[in-house]
C-alpha cells in the first residue's frame, strides 16, 4: 500500500536579499497509514516550511509532494486547496476557536466548507467530539472549556473531512505535561482509529517515545 504522504526530494527556498535562503534541502519522507511521524529540531531548521509544503501550501522549487495518491505539483491553486478540504487535516499549535460557535459548530465549519449536508454534519461532528471526549461539551463555547479542551476541539475539526494525512504543529506547547500527555495519547490512538498518515511537529522530546517514528531538522535537512 502507498504511503497518503510522500515527500520525494523536496527542495524549497526563499529569497534572501541576493540570494536565497534553503529551508528544506533535498527532503525525502514517506509516511504510512496508521502512523505518526515526530519531527523534532530547533527553531529555524525547517520544521513548519516542512509541514507548509505537506500540506500544498507552499509549492516546492524542487522535488514532489504526493498526497493521497495525487502528485501535487501538477494541480493548479483551486485543485491544491480541494486536494486540502478532501484529503489534509491540520492541527495548528494555536486552536483559533471562534468565539461565538459552540464546540460542535466549530467542527461542523469544516463540512460546510466542503459541501456536506448540514444533518449529516451535525452527526460526525457530535460522533468526533465524543471520540476526543468531549462529548458532554458539544454545546459550549471557547470561554467555556479548558486550553486542552479547547486543542481537542482542535483534532476533531482536523479529522472532520476524513483526511488521508493529519499534520500537527507543537500541540502541546500552550498545555502543562498532563495534558500534554493526554492530547499525544488521543493523537495517537485517533491516527491508529482512523489510518490517518500524521506528522507531528514538536519540541516536547518527553512524549516522543508514544510515536512510530522520529525525524530530526537541522539546517533544513532531515535526519532520522
Amino acid at each position: 500500500m502507498k504511503a497518503p504522504l510522500v515527500l520525494d526530494a523536496v527542495t524549497l527556498t526563499y529569497p534572501d536579499g541576493e540570494g536565497r535562503l534553503t529551508a528544506l534541502d533535498e527532503v525525502s519522507l514517506a509516511v504510512p497509514a496508521g502512523t505518526v511521524t515526530a519531527c523534532v529540531g530547533p527553531s529555524g531548521s525547517g520544521k513548519s516550511s516542512l509541514l507548509a509544503v505537506a500540506a500544498t501550501l507552499i509549492t516546492p522549487d524542487r522535488g514532489r509532494v504526493v498526497v493521497a495518491g495525487a502528485d501535487t505539483g501538477s494541480l493548479n491553486a483551486a485543485e491544491r486547496a480541494a486536494l486540502r478540504r478532501s484529503h489534509v487535516g491540520i492541527v495548528f499549535q494555536q486552536p483559533n476557536l471562534l468565539p461565538s460557535l459552540t464546540a460542535a459548530e466549530q467542527v461542523q465549519v469544516m463540512a460546510h466548507l466542503a459541501g456536506r449536508r448540514p444533518g449529516a454534519a451535525r452527526e460526525r461532528a457530535l460522533s468526533l467530539l465524543d471520540a476526543v471526549g468531549l462529548a458532554d461539551r458539544a454545546d459550549r463555547r471557547p470561554h467555556q472549556l479548558s486550553g486542552g479542551e479547547r486543542q481537542r476541539v482542535n483534532i476533531a475539526r482536523a479529522l472532520m473531512n476524513e483526511p488521508a494525512v493529519l499534520l500537527v504543529d507543537e500541540p502541546t506547547s500552550a498545555l502543562d505535561h498532563a495534558r500534554g500527555a493526554s492530547v499525544l495519547d488521543l493523537l495517537v490512538r485517533l491516527t491508529r482509529e482512523r489510518g490517518t498518515a500524521t506528522v507531528l511537529v514538536t519540541h516536547d522530546a518527553g512524549h516522543l517515545g508514544r510515536v512510530d517514528r522520529v525525524v530530526g531538522m537541522g539546517d533544513g535537512r532531515l535526519r532520522g
